[in-house]
């Protein structure tokens, strides 16, 4: 009996240590997780944010609690990265550890986690790969990619000349002419601009940016669940991303019949080839419904980040006609009036240059990055980060940066010029994020935004319908993507 008891307070010594121990050790790796505000149940940190103006709640929280602290949108816990130093240190010095897609409630649902901007691991490292070496080689059909921006500069400066003068608000002209870039490349030719199935589309996007902005849509990141169940104007976002994904779904049936595997007509043909060569290969990335998703990734990027940053570099250049003016000088000095402007001008118009690079800092047109994940659990800085936790790597913090661009919340081109005119690079400049999950589409961007901005300011002055005093060029921030104010703008011919 004595024995008995004795083994008994052994095993409840035991117990209690492997509990204590136990107990220590959660402790201590909260400890070494990011600090944050108070989380409350169901509602996460939402008493510490506004969902109308989430980068100014983040800021405001980063002078709290340091430059990595978490927040929770519902019970999503997510690690912020506020700062140059911490972002660069995540996707650059430790890429691979940050390299996974941080799907969001409201992400996942519209992009259902498929395709090459929010798909993870061996499907995104294979879709990645074969979306870049396709889209450099592009090449693929009878023209160059930079001769096809050219082509269609043309098309909607005679488009913007037919308007005589008259306001109007620019935002469908630059959407039609920039989508039909991409569109010639995916689907292998432009749309005529009063082609209805292409002018449905464009206003399915349109609507999207605006419904983006909702309260409702804002809110889907916390209550996922609840929100399925409401009606508004999230539950309109995600139809309409379901039309824009069945007008591809079409056109790669429409493929299938007509593709002559010898001869690719585009990336959508490509990507077919791709599958018939990995046809016995039962564990291939390369089907009909990861076709489907980065035909829609690449539409839908293609169409709405470089029309949108036009867009609003048209309402800021409205504000300062004396920057016009030097861009003007420095085109008829290089260009001229007789030739399209192309990408080997660049080098020579420096001010242009930074007057493009400012506008994208300025605007910051995504906010938050597209959310990142940890692959595994890691150590960062002093802190623990458990796998699969959610990261924002805020590039708020990183392009209005006041140490590297002085008085960030003005616009100043002379963010990117030398003391003696020059173009000057900055390694803060990550409109396109960095590191593993940079945008595929950067190089094609930087091309869009150069040729037709420039390309429009040789046809054109731009003439406010307000007075310069009351141009209001500040984002209308948002969680997903900063928009630029409504406006109307009469283009007089130079």
């Amino acid at each position: 009996m004595e024995l008995l008891g004795m083994i008994t307070i052994f095993l409840l010594v035991c117990v209690s240590c492997l509990l204590l121990f136990a107990t220590r050790r959660s402790i201590s790796q909260k400890q070494k997780q990011p600090p944050g505000p108070i989380t409350v149940p169901i509602v996460g940190s939402l008493l510490h944010l506004n969902p109308w103006n989430l980068p100014e709640s983040l800021k405001k929280l980063s002078e709290k609690y340091g430059p990595v602290f978490t927040i929770h949108l519902g019970p999503q816990k997510i690690v912020v990265l506020y700062g140059y130093d911490v972002v660069k240190e995540a996707l650059i010095d430790q890429a691979d550890d940050f390299s996974g897609r941080g799907n969001l409630p409201l992400i996942n649902k519209l992009f259902q986690g498929t395709g090459i901007v929010t798909s993870n691991g061996e499907t995104w490292k294979q879709l990645r790969r074969f979306a870049l070496t396709t889209l450099r080689d592009f090449g693929m059909g009878k023209k160059s990619i930079e001769e096809r921006i050219q082509e269609e500069t043309h098309f909607l400066v005679e488009r913007i000349r037919n308007t005589h003068e008259q306001p109007f608000n620019p935002g469908n002209f630059l959407v039609h002419a920039v989508s039909n870039i991409i569109c010639s490349i995916i689907f292998g030719d432009r749309f005529d601009y009063e082609d209805k199935k292409f002018l449905t589309l464009i206003e399915l996007l349109d609507e999207n940016n605006k419904l983006q902005n909702s309260i409702q849509t804002q809110l889907y990141n916390f209550f996922p669940t609840l929100m399925d169940y409401l009606p508004g104007p999230h539950q309109k976002m995600i139809k309409n991303v379901e039309k824009v994904d069945q007008f591809t779904l079409e056109i790669i049936a429409e493929h299938q019949k007509t593709r002559d595997p010898s001869c690719p007509r585009d990336f959508i043909d490509a990507f077919l080839n791709k599958m018939e060569q990995e046809k016995g290969n039962g564990h291939s990335k390369f089907t009909v419904e990861t076709l489907s998703r980065t035909t829609l990734d690449l539409f839908l990027a293609g169409t709405g980040t470089t029309s949108i940053t036009l867009r609003h570099g048209l309402l800021i250049l409205q504000k300062y006609p004396e920057i016009v003016e030097k861009i003007q000088k420095e085109i008829d000095c290089v260009i001229g009036q007789d030739r399209s402007p192309c990408m080997a001008d660049r080098s020579q118009m420096p001010y242009t240059d930074a007057v493009v690079h400012e506008i994208q800092r300025f605007i910051d047109f995504l906010p938050f990055n597209v959310p990142h994940t940890v692959m595994k659990d890691t150590k960062f800085r002093d802190y623990f980060i458990p796998k699969d936790t959610i990261i924002f790597p805020t590039l708020t913090s990183v392009l209005h940066d006041s140490k590297e661009f002085p008085n960030p919340e003005k616009f100043d081109p002379g963010h990117f010029l030398n003391a003696n005119g020059t173009f000057k690079k900055s390694d803060y400049f990550m409109p396109f994020s960095a590191g593993k999950r940079i945008c595929v589409g950067e190089g094609l961007a930087r091309m869009e935004l150069f040729i037709f901005l420039t390309a429009i300011l040789q046809n054109f002055t731009l003439k406010s319908v307000v007075d310069q005093k009351d141009i209001d060029i500040s984002p209308i921030p948002s969680t997903l993507a900063n928009m630029p104010r409504p406006y109307e703008v009469s283009f007089i011919p130079r």
